[in-house]
């Protein structure tokens, strides 16, 4: 069997989200699809897999039920089941930058057809909004990398990095597109005046930009079991997951470079 995998987010105001939990496990469960939708009085975010009649049933049913509006999602294939169980869990917010942000006010969207011609302006600062792990396995061309372990440390980062020069021009990217609303809401809030992020994040740069196009190094980190996906939107051949600490790492390695040290360390 073919999963489809889908991967998106939606800001609305969801204020009973609570008391739609169950009906949307419920209907997780009937469809026989597996993953987490997160679910926040600001709207959701999820990845899910399933068949294609479940997917396309319950995208329907979020958009005509939940959200009662249209929204955009990104789609790859696998060929086994990459998450384990289905999940709908409660959250303050759909992901949290740690500082307060107005997710009304936004940077601008740049569509993948036209992001190579943004970073490739040198006086642009490309930040990849991801966390070391992720961006170890692929990143565009030039981009900076904030080397953190968590989203809420990349404020303190984008202030060092950018030094309050408020005229800079900011272009950020993320997995799915969800992290890089919230960060450029963040630096439009902090006074930045020309902050773009990638529409759809990599996910739909990679399903639309060519191989022979690409600016894109790597392959995409994912949070399932795929661990990541290669320009085709494939399941990785090259990285699994470290099995003590859950990091990707190389397929011929059993542990990371810092569980490899600890445990010779402790013996």
């Amino acid at each position: 069997m073919t999963y489809v995998i889908a991967t998106f987010y939606h800001f609305f105001d969801f204020a009973n989200h609570a008391a739609e939990k169950p009906a949307l496990l419920q209907k997780m469960l009937q469809l026989d699809i597996k993953g987490s939708i997160l679910v926040a009085p600001e709207g959701f975010n999820g990845t899910v897999s399933g068949s294609r009649d479940a997917i396309d049933t319950l995208l329907q049913f979020l958009k005509d039920s939940i959200a009662k509006s249209d929204f955009e999602h990104k789609e790859s294939l696998a060929s086994t089941k990459p998450f384990g169980r289905a999940k709908v869990r409660l959250k303050k917010e759909t992901i949290s930058l740690g500082e307060p942000t107005e997710i009304e006010n936004i940077g601008s969207y740049v569509e993948p057809e036209n992001w190579n011609d943004l970073i490739a302006d040198p006086d642009v600062v490309l930040i990849d909004a991801r966390n070391d792990y992720e961006v170890a396995l692929g990143t565009f061309e030039n981009a900076v990398n904030p080397q953190t372990r968590g989203f809420k440390q990349l404020p303190d980062f984008a202030r060092q990095l950018l030094d309050g020069d408020k005229n800079k021009k900011i272009a950020t990217f993320c997995t799915g597109g969800i992290r890089c609303e919230k960060f450029t809401s963040w630096l439009v809030g902090e006074g930045y005046k020309n902050v773009f992020h990638l529409k759809g994040g990599i996910l739909k740069y990679l399903e639309d930009i060519p191989v022979s196009e690409t600016k894109w190094r790597g392959e995409c980190y994912v949070f399932d079991d795929r661990v990541a996906v290669d320009h085709d939107l494939q399941p990785t051949k090259k990285f699994h997951l470290c099995s003590n600490c859950g990091d990707p790492l190389q397929a011929k390695q059993r542990l990371c470079a810092a569980c490899s040290t600890a445990a010779a360390q402790a013996n």
